[in-house]
């Protein structure tokens, strides 16, 4: 992939950054939503800072949440510009549209090394088109606005969508150093890594995960599963789960993988205690059960004290540890402290760990965890994970291009 210093002197240039704002939002006492999270952010300023430094006319577009199509105000990209503009210490123009009048007057008066954000892609319907002439056509207009594209948005590559694949295409391009980052650290979980190699795998959904299981069976020397995910093994092993979550038709294909672990010598361990609930609230009665003896009546929101010990005591020798999705409902105080045992067993063990983004890395900064204490924060969850299932990532394949 090229990088920005292959583009040659970008000074005067406009300059089209796809970035990744796709922040959790909270709302605010007065209908205000606030930013929860800025990780990404903050993630997405130094391709920015470099651009600017140079004395580009640096035009950024992002998507936050989904959408459908058409401006809705509780997607705006006005609370990121006004955060990002914190964060850079230098005023942000932002454009209440993506493309047409406004975005090209926002744009017309940037000096160089200024910034500008774009409204929220997804509010045109055709960024996330199935139909290559729709989304050909709105990139084209992204195109207009800009001499050359960078892509940085690492959490959106394995999207086929206008400003992530389409652009690319239409304009001289090249990697940010986000991109590139991630990158070179999945390959180091794909090609020949450090062993131990150690998988946490947790979430709410074993759907979710089906792909990377089946590709990490084949790699990984130890996988580790917790979170909501963890229900359906128990169950796939004839075990009562009570009222929590459950994926019922996916227990043929879990048992599959619990043979083809024990088959090819692959640690594949579960937790053997459970905090159990009455329901789903910060103040619900919770318990420790075994794992095995859930009561019907109850709900797992975590993996317990002595699954947590075990876990960490699995993590603390692992060279190699890649980590994607919660082992419980860290939101809530009284059911973190899975996730927490597993941060903690990550930071303190020697080898090289990779948070997967996502929920995984919204946790980490919730509990505490300084980011630099970990080898790797992706941005990406979804990205990751198809990285490391095989799969062909659109937006990367752009930038190869």
């Amino acid at each position: 992939m090229r990088t920005i210093e292959d583009l040659g002197d970008l000074r005067g240039k406009r300059v089209l950054v796809r970035s990744d704002f796709n922040v959790p939002l909270d709302d605010g006492a007065n209908g205000q939503r606030t930013i929860a999270d800025d990780g990404r952010i903050r993630a997405g300023l130094p391709v920015i800072q470099q651009l600017a430094g140079g004395g580009a006319r640096v035009v950024v577009c992002a998507h936050l949440g989904r959408p459908t199509g058409e401006p809705n105000p509780a997607y705006s990209l006005a609370p990121v510009a006004h955060r990002l503009q914190e964060l850079l210490g230098a005023q942000v123009m932002f454009s209440p549209e993506v493309v047409g009048e406004q975005a090209a007057a926002t744009v017309s008066a940037l000096p160089d090394g200024g910034v500008a954000l774009l409204e929220n892609v997804r509010f045109v319907a055709a960024e996330t088109s199935k139909d290559d002439v729709e989304r050909g056509a709105f990139a084209e207009q992204l195109a207009a606005l800009a001499d050359a594209y960078v892509g940085d948005a690492f959490g959106a590559v394995h999207r086929k969508h206008a400003s992530v694949y389409d652009v690319a295409r239409l304009l001289p391009h090249a990697a940010g150093d986000l991109v590139r980052t991630e990158v070179e650290v999945l390959r180091r979980l794909t090609e020949n890594p450090a062993r131990p190699y150690t998988v946490v795998l947790g979430g709410s959904k074993v759907s979710d995960k089906l792909a990377v299981i089946d590709r990490l069976l084949g790699v990984a020397d130890r996988i580790l599963v917790g979170g909501g995910m963890v229900f359906t093994f128990l169950a796939a092993q004839g075990y009562e789960v009570g009222t929590s979550l459950l994926e019922a038709d996916q227990l043929d294909t879990v048992r599959g993988y619990l043979a083809e672990a024990e088959k090819r010598g692959v640690a594949l361990i579960l937790p053997t205690d459970i905090v159990a609930a009455d329901r789903f609230a910060a103040d619900a009665d919770a318990v420790v059960v075994p794992a095995d003896k859930i009561p019907a009546d109850r709900m797992g929101l975590d993996i317990g004290p002595a699954s947590a010990a075990a876990f960490a005591a699995a993590l603390a020798d692992s060279a190699t540890t890649f980590w994607n999705g919660p082992m419980g409902v860290f939101e809530l105080d009284a059911f973190a402290g899975g996730t927490r045992a597993v941060a903690q067993a990550l930071v303190d063990a020697p080898g090289f760990s990779v948070v997967g983004g996502g929920d995984s890395a919204a946790a980490v900064r919730k509990l505490g965890f300084a980011e630099e204490a970990f080898g790797h924060i992706s941005t990406g969850g979804g990205a990751s994970l198809e990285y490391l299932e095989g799969k062909t990532l659109p937006g990367l394949q752009a930038l190869e291009d």
